[in-house]
């Protein structure tokens, strides 16, 4: 019989269908209680109705990247304790820029000066993505170049692993950047930020510093290594609204320059000190920094900045005059900062002075130069350097028509006395360095 004679059957009624004959109804027989393994497979069956997103919609465009920043708010940042565990309280020893009645402590001219006081976060970044196959940190095969506008990042990856690099584009105050930047050819070698040498004179008591360099701008990087994009998608998630898998990173950038806050104190000054002419300089600073790693080059420079002299400003209630500004640095020789969380992590084998040319109301000027080793040394992600100078011990120069003389100062970070060392001839009496580095 062919189907469709079959369907055309009339099919016989059912006893309960509601066209056959009325009939009395049987009792009612027993319901047969369900058993636990049947109310389980039924669950399952209604599961099973739900489908995975399929692993073929990955679309290799959905690597998804965060660039964040870490804390880098000095309060936050300058996180140093003394060994009462005392927190690090910078306000309220940098009197250059402390509020008063004359006004802000960071004002200004400050600002044109020296830019603004703390970090800002840059709006730009350049990405570099190094592919290493199937081999996790293994030889960088290739590398992609990008610039994002933004913190973040949307690219494609292929299958295996990457490493990362990010750091931020740089912004000036004038318009002429001090930072340079060495990408090798060679994608194995790590990216060298470093500046140029300025034209200023070397530093007394410091030859091996033939030239001073630039202070860096402001700089951030982050960099991560092994980064597995794998064809089974862990560590991917389902988006709905799109309908795609996306992973997502995040690459923390720290800052990799650091903010010092040097100021120079003048007690009893009654306006004998009247002009900073020139460039000041720190010296035994690293020259150069990898972004890479965040680790600071081993060879030591002295950087130059710029410095500017306020009067009456207030230290505990006595009226002095304060020769201050910002500088940024590399930090020191052959660390990390960030990776650092008390004095006793960070190595420190250079010797730090503070170089400062000051002239006189009578038009001459001297340069001093004052030991600030154990403050630099203590304060290795940056922090406020302070020189206490009672200008009633300097002899005021009489020679016109050039410099008058220069001074070295020394031991003033103990609360002791300034050591003064002249010639009979003007001219600097040379130190041991050694014998320098053996008091402290």
């Amino acid at each position: 019989m062919s189907r469709k004679a079959e369907m055309g059957r009339m099919r016989p009624m059912s006893p309960m269908s509601p066209m056959s004959p009325m009939r009395p109804m049987s009792p009612m027989r027993p319901m047969r209680p369900m058993s636990l393994l049947g109310l389980l497979l039924g669950l399952l069956s209604l599961t099973g109705c739900y489908r995975e997103p399929p692993l073929h919609l990955y679309d290799p465009n959905n690597i998804f990247i965060e660039i964040p920043f870490a804390e880098v708010k000095l309060d936050l940042y300058w996180d140093y304790r003394d060994n009462l565990g005392i927190n690090y309280d910078w306000r309220a020893e940098w009197y250059y820029g402390m509020d008063d009645e004359n006004g802000p402590g960071w004002d200004d001219e400050d600002k044109r000066i020296f830019g603004e006081l703390e970090y800002v976060e840059p709006s730009s970044f350049q990405l570099r993505r190094y592919y290493t196959g199937d081999t996790e940190q293994g030889k960088r095969l290739y590398r992609l170049e990008d610039r994002r506008v933004g913190r973040t990042f949307r690219g494609a990856f292929e299958w295996g692993y990457w490493d990362l690099l990010a750091w931020n584009d740089i912004t000036t105050i004038d318009g002429v950047q001090s930072l340079r930047f060495d990408e090798p050819a060679d994608i194995e070698k790590p990216v060298i930020a470093y500046t140029g040498e300025d034209r200023s004179a070397a530093v007394y008591r410091t030859p091996r510093y033939q030239m001073a360099y630039y202070e860096p701008e402001q700089l951030f990087a982050a960099s991560d290594r092994g980064i597995g994009i794998h064809r089974d998608l862990r560590d991917f998630y389902w988006n709905e609204e799109e309908g795609k898998w996306i992973r997502e990173l995040s690459l923390y950038l720290e800052p990799i320059t650091y903010i010092y806050l040097p100021q120079v104190i003048l007690h009893n000054n009654r306006g004998r000190i009247n002009l900073v002419p020139g460039m000041a300089r720190l010296t035994g600073m690293a020259g150069k920094t990898s972004l890479n790693t965040g680790i600071a080059d081993t060879t030591a420079v002295a950087v130059a900045f710029k410095m500017r002299m306020k009067n009456h400003k207030k230290k505990l209630g006595e009226d002095v005059d304060i020769i201050g500004g910002r500088l940024m640095t590399f930090g020191i020789c052959g660390q990390n900062a960030n990776r650092i969380t008390r004095t006793e992590e960070s190595f420190d084998g250079e010797h730090h002075t503070l170089d400062l040319l000051m002239q006189f109301y009578n038009g001459t000027d001297s340069t001093f130069v004052f030991d600030v080793t154990d403050q630099v040394r203590r304060r290795y992600r940056g922090g406020v350097i302070t020189v206490e100078l009672d200008v009633d011990t300097i002899p005021i120069p009489k020679r016109t028509g050039g410099s008058g003389f220069e001074a070295v100062i020394d031991d003033f970070e103990d609360g002791g006395s300034w050591e003064i060392d002249m010639s009979k001839n003007n001219e600097i009496t040379p130190i041991d360095e050694d014998s320098l580095s053996n008091k402290e």
